[in-house]
């Protein structure tokens, strides 16, 4: 096991194509770190980098203390799960799991005790003599998982591994992972789009937007205190409610209704004269009469969870969609209006101009 060092890693295509910008992340050894973000926010590409898959344009990558920057991927005592499984059709699971620890000229016997114990742990004893094809996706994963376990790396990559699963099988894989990561102590780079999985699984997080890390940080910091406007929107489902508008002495003016804001986050906007006003959907207190007037147009419900979707009108600006958590026993209907008091320990404020985290 070993710990991963970025330092200020750049990416740079031939025809200029700037995937990552200088990212600089500390990875600890036994640290089950998630890389998150949209399409196209470089994550995976910072993940090839450190697989050897990708040439680092600038700046070092060290895996446990030592810079691999030029080695070969085989060199860098690595393995790497990827969203396609890349499982070989006509070999047993005991073969694909075997596969790289006989091209490594490992003893006949040690290979098959690692597949045999690391089948055991899977909960594949029962399936190593059949080919993929008769197996479940989920059965898949866990040979793609075990594949590269038996290798006993520093360090495992994962690339959405489990994007391809269907929804049920994806919490039970997420759970499975989870504790396998944890009974191993192995170093772990995981990348996904889903930020459920990131903050199921992740030690700690690191946000991606345009090649560039945004906050790197436990779920819960990065939930109730994102650096950000961009990571405030991107975690959290549904995502916060934004709305932008003009700072005045106390605070701002969310249509009709006033929104004290501390002085130091006023301090701290430096002259600007907007701010962006986030709360979350459960941020909200509906059971005055008073507060930001919303009509319901939709109701989403969960079962242990309901939220109504709807529209207000600021003070003759176009009306804002809100989303507000209701009481899933005694959901609103369709058209009904309801007040939404905002909660002074919920509420986020950000740079209109930045997008940065207003701090008091």
């Amino acid at each position: 096991m070993a710990d991963v060092e970025l330092d200020t890693v750049t990416k740079r295509y031939a025809d200029g194509t700037h995937a990552v910008k200088e990212i600089s992340l500390a990875i600890a050894d036994g640290e089950f770190m998630v890389l998150v973000g949209p399409s196209g926010c470089g994550k995976t590409t910072a993940l090839r980098m450190i697989a050897g898959l990708e040439d680092i344009t600038s700046g070092t990558l060290r895996i446990g203390g030592s810079v691999v920057n030029h080695l070969p991927p085989k060199s860098r005592d690595i393995a790497m799960v990827f969203q396609n499984y890349a499982l070989y059709p006509h070999m047993s699971v005991r073969d694909n799991m075997g596969f790289s620890l006989k091209l490594a000229k490992v003893d006949r016997e040690e290979i098959a005790r690692r597949v045999s114990d690391t089948g055991t742990r899977l909960d594949l004893a029962g399936h190593l003599e059949r080919k993929p094809a008769k197996l479940s996706g989920g059965q898949r994963q866990r040979v793609a998982m075990g594949r590269a376990i038996v290798r006993d790396p520093q360090v495992f990559l994962m690339d959405e591994p489990l994007s391809n699963l269907d929804a049920k099988l994806r919490v039970q894989m997420r759970v499975e992972l989870a504790r396998l990561q944890s009974r191993l102590g192995t170093t772990t780079i995981y990348v996904t789009h889903d930020q459920t999985e990131a903050m199921t699984l992740g030690h700690r997080v690191a946000v991606m937007r345009d090649g560039v890390i945004q906050q790197v940080d436990t779920p819960g910091r990065l939930y109730h205190e994102p650096a950000n406007q961009f990571v405030a929107g991107f975690l959290g489902s549904p995502p916060m409610n934004f709305v932008r508008s003009a700072v005045n002495a106390e605070g701002v003016a969310v249509g009709a209704f006033q929104i004290p804001l501390p002085r130091s986050w006023l301090a701290a906007l430096n002259g600007d004269r907007e701010v962006v006003v986030g709360l979350r959907p459960d941020a909200f207190d509906l059971t005055g009469s008073g507060g930001i007037p919303v009509r319901v147009a939709v109701v989403e419900s969960l079962g242990a969870e309901a939220y109504a979707y709807g529209q207000t009108e600021l003070g003759g600006v176009a009306e804002v969609q809100l989303v507000l958590r209701v009481d899933p026993r005694d959901p609103p209907g369709r058209g009904q209006l309801l007040h939404a008091t905002p909660i002074q320990h919920g509420l986020h404020a950000f740079s209109a101009s930045t997008g940065r985290r207003l701090d008091g």
